[in-house]
């Protein structure tokens, strides 16, 4: 399956295939028209880069300027950390990629499959999360078919992405080390891996990065956040000892673990959305989170999605 994706990418396609964190819908980073087919798919925004995923350091060091902090960084790879850098002039990568930025944003997951993929397919994969833009990521197979039918090839990762939540972006390519878009690195770990000050990135920030629209990640029901108790034509989405009960709620995590509760966010989603949609119901009311940790990276991904 790998090898046969690895020929569609060769040949210009397009290949859905799991990280470490959600489903990557790929495209060789070098080929023009191939990676413009990204953006039609899932009807994205032309002005939304993209990251490039790679398998070596090596291959990284031939797209982007590392400094220093880049190097140390990279010590986190494989990993759920994309690195914002600028872009080498000979960089060999697809110009829409970029979006018009002197910058481009580097990772290597942690999933065997997918650098696997990227090894036999020979080049750098360019690859967004998989699925319509604006929409709830996918983390496996069958929310990529929900999003695409059959149109997209899909590798099956056997598993869930493990981690759930889309990486950590962190822009290294001023002196001012900002964090774009958050994720299961946290702003503390980077402060004591550089031993500086890292700047967040506000709302209006310039778009140097996926992530950074304020409407993303949404279910197609409404969501109410912060929701201490359940209003008419409502279910569910707990945490810990939250008791948002309907006749159809479920719990992220009854342990009040916020990695579970990243895990499980985008598939709960999913389904209580598929609930609503076909029961009529309004809105997904969501308990609350604790803004720490991993659960800041949630809390993110939750207001946007009620934008």
């Amino acid at each position: 399956m790998i090898k046969k994706a690895a020929e569609i990418i060769k040949q210009g396609g397009l290949v859905a295939f799991p990280t470490e964190t959600v489903y990557g819908l790929g495209a060789d980073a070098s080929n023009q028209e191939a990676c413009l087919k990204i953006y039609k798919a899932k009807g994205r925004p032309s002005h939304n880069p993209l990251i490039v995923h790679v398998s070596t350091l090596d291959q990284a060091m031939e797209l982007a300027e590392f400094n220093e902090d880049a190097l140390k960084l990279a010590d986190l790879w494989p990993g759920p950390l994309s690195i914002v850098l600028p872009k080498k002039k000979d960089a060999n990568v697809a110009d829409c990629i970029t979006a018009g930025l002197d910058t481009i944003a580097i990772r290597m997951p942690f999933h065997s499959v997918a650098l696997e993929l990227i090894n036999i397919s020979g080049c750098a994969i360019a690859a967004p999360s998989a699925n319509k833009s604006g929409r709830l990521s996918a983390t496996s197979a069958e929310h990529v078919k929900t999003n695409f039918g059959s149109e997209i090839f899909t590798l099956d990762g056997k598993a869930n992405c493990n981690i759930g939540l889309e990486s950590t972006i962190i822009d290294l390519s001023t002196n001012d080390p900002t964090i774009l878009r958050h994720g299961f690195f946290t702003l503390e770990i980077f402060e004591k891996l550089l031993n500086k000050k890292i700047k967040v990135a506000d709302k209006d920030s310039k778009i140097k990065a996926p992530g950074m629209l304020l409407k993303h990640y949404a279910p197609t029901t409404n969501i109410r956040l912060e929701a201490i108790f359940l209003q008419k034509d409502e279910i569910g989405l707990n945490f810990g000892n939250s008791a948002l009960d309907s006749s159809y709620s479920v719990n992220l995590s009854t342990k009040s673990d916020l990695l579970e509760a990243a895990l499980n966010l985008y598939n709960f989603l999913h389904v209580l959305d598929n609930f609503c949609i076909k029961n009529n119901i309004k809105t997904i009311a969501i308990a609350p989170i604790p803004h720490i940790g991993i659960g800041i990276a949630i809390n993110d991904r939750l207001i946007r999605a009620a934008s």
